[in-house]
């Protein structure tokens, strides 16, 4: 097990639900896709920065159709998710999908690589446990209920996204991801003006932007994540991101943390140290 792979992975998990936890502020403010477009473009900038200061070369035509996938996976599954939380609580929704999204992964390297070691698949059932713990709010509700369909097919998408762009060949990162990036852009706009709402301008809403740059930040984790370690270890570590929303939420915003959330934030350190063993 490579210790880099297993820091990268968790840095994306840190950078992700601070990014979530911006978002989610954002979204107080403006329509939900049109924080998505925000973040898109912040996010954008940042990663065709990263791609020229590094020198990285353009990418191949079947990485860029890689990422082109993953982004269009990973902002239908956002703009599911999003549909299912606005249904009613978020008690099942969430967790659903954060559950869904880590196992996708999980089963597709299953299938490629073969069974992990003991101690890692225990590891997997950890996080799992711990991210549905974390991420469930106090209650479920008929609504929540409604959208459980809604929520597999974020959680799909979501986990989509983590497989796809994994595929992406060789050590090439910010190319691909400013392609996946772009489509998300290109797909944010779409939706909005098929809503009839308008296109925000770039300083409409800053904390879109900042969820837009922690974005990007933890995918650019995730992919060196994934050059370190298996795929399934890269994705359920970085799958871990509520527990940095929740303790990021808990110590700035001073929003409470339930009883559960806390068992959920064990769970998933026991998992870290299983699968890092």
């Amino acid at each position: 097990m490579s210790v880099l792979g297993v820091l990268f992975a968790l840095a994306s998990a840190a950078v992700w639900g601070a990014g979530d936890l911006g978002g989610g502020l954002a979204a107080r403010r403006s329509h939900q896709f049109q924080v998505v477009a925000l973040s898109a473009v912040s996010g954008l900038v940042v990663l065709i920065a990263c791609w020229v200061a590094r020198g990285e070369p353009f990418p191949p035509v079947v990485a860029v159709m890689w990422a082109v996938l993953a982004g269009v996976s990973g902002v239908f599954g956002i703009a599911a998710l999003y549909r299912g939380l606005s249904l009613g609580n978020a008690a099942l929704v969430a967790p659903t999908a954060g559950v869904v999204g880590a196992l996708l992964p999980v089963t597709f390297n299953l299938a490629q690589e073969g069974w992990p070691s003991p101690f890692q698949v225990a590891g997997f059932a950890c996080a799992m446990a711990g991210i549905w713990l974390v991420a469930k709010s106090s209650r479920a509700t008929a609504e929540s209920i409604a959208g459980l369909k809604i929520a597999l097919l974020a959680g799909l998408g979501l986990g989509g996204f983590l497989v796809l762009i994994a595929q992406v060949p060789g050590t090439l990162v910010f190319g691909p991801l400013a392609a996946a990036r772009s489509v998300g852009l290109a797909v944010s706009v779409l939706v909005l003006v098929g809503k009839g709402l308008p296109v925000p301008g770039p300083w409409s809403n800053p904390m879109a932007l900042g969820a837009g740059i922690l974005d990007a930040g933890g995918t650019v984790f995730y992919v060196f994540a994934k050059q370190y370690t298996r795929l399934d270890v890269a994705a359920v570590l970085s799958s871990l991101y509520p527990v940095s929303t929740v303790l990021l939420a808990r110590f700035l915003l001073k929003e409470h943390v339930t009883f559960a959330q806390g068992v959920g934030v064990a769970l998933c350190l026991a998992a870290v140290a299983l699968i890092a063993r």
